[in-house]
């Protein structure tokens, strides 16, 4: 130290009178208390993750029974398909196949993936379904009423055989 600077040798004297050691911030007690602090602020934060888990865990199990309770449209079954005997009137058969030309036009438009099998399948009774049509707009041009009632009866049939196929499809995209 210089004289010079402190001539009044205050300050000096104030660094003579400090403590010989600093004191401690804190002594061994304190860093295990605030480790055991530590460690409880883990656990708990451990278990609001559990919390968390479970709850994700039920809102999938809420969402997957909602998906699997979703009401499925109901086939027009007890309309399509023929009596016992097998013989259908001509007005039923017509009403019949009316209702299943609606419930064909109520159904979802066909999905973007779908099965190439059933697809082929669909396609190839509306084709089907297609020929008919045109024949019987043939067979009405023509009066020829004997095979005018054999190929409502078919156009019938293949109208019951859509709708079954549609009505599968539709449970299959709904188990998805």
């Amino acid at each position: 130290m210089q004289s010079d600077l402190d001539k009044s040798g205050a300050v000096a004297q104030l660094l003579r009178e400090l403590p010989p050691e600093a004191a401690q911030p804190y002594g061994f007690g304190e860093f295990q208390r605030r480790a055991r602090e530590r460690a409880r602020a883990g656990r708990t934060l451990a278990g609001g993750q559990a919390v968390a888990a479970v709850a994700v865990v039920a809102v999938g199990l809420v969402a997957v029974s909602l998906r699997l309770s979703a009401p499925v449209p109901q086939p027009p079954a007890s309309q399509v398909a023929p009596a016992a005997g097998g013989t259908v009137e001509p007005g039923a058969a017509a009403a019949r196949a009316d209702f299943a030309d609606r419930w064909l036009a109520s159904l979802p438009p066909e999905p973007a993936v779908v099965s190439i099998g059933t697809q082929a399948a669909l396609t190839g009774l509306e084709d089907r379904i297609a020929q008919v049509d045109d024949l019987l707009s043939a067979a009405r041009l023509g009066e020829q009423p004997g095979e005018l009632a054999l190929l409502q009866q078919e156009r019938t049939r293949l109208i019951g055989t859509l709708v079954q196929v549609r009505y599968a499809e539709t449970l299959a995209n709904e188990s998805r």
